[in-house]
């Protein structure tokens, strides 16, 4: 059965079976790859996305479940808090395999859009959820850090 979901600002009609997780329906059903497989367990946070703003884990959600919710992925997060966190992201080197990117991104643009001004302690706690395999936590820190003194 078909239904309809509303995703990046775009609603988007997706024929999946009943309870298919929202990070299968992203990459499968409508091609949108940024949001990443990691653990399948919501462990990781490689799948995270925001549902009505709040950070949540495709890889568990399903997608049956989101009717009238608004999904936004890698693909489509934007505002203040997300242009300054990719600008900094890039300004200090912090993807290395790039893997969990997305998924880092899209907790420290919540982060930043909910507390503007984060201390050490905040951001590990934000932050705390996603796993990077190379390790690049200070300088993820040092990331948010920067595009927080620009908001």
């Amino acid at each position: 059965m078909a239904i309809t979901l509303k995703i990046n600002g775009q609603s988007q009609e997706v024929d999946a079976a009943p309870g298919t997780p929202l990070l299968w329906v992203l990459r499968d059903h409508l091609g949108m790859t940024g949001t990443k497989f990691g653990c399948g367990a919501a462990q990781c946070g490689a799948c995270t996305v925001h549902v009505d703003g709040e950070l949540t884990r495709a890889c568990v959600t399903p997608h049956d479940s989101l009717d009238g919710a608004a999904i936004t992925t890698i693909e489509g997060v934007e505002g203040r808090a997300a242009d300054a966190i990719r600008k900094a992201w890039v300004a200090n080197d912090v993807p290395q395999c790039g893997y969990c990117q997305s998924g880092q991104i899209m907790a420290a643009a919540a982060l930043l859009r909910d507390n503007p001004k984060p201390d050490d302690a905040a951001i590990d706690a934000a932050m705390s959820g996603n796993l990077c395999r190379c390790a690049t936590y200070m300088s993820i820190r040092r990331a948010i850090k920067e595009a927080a003194t620009t908001l």
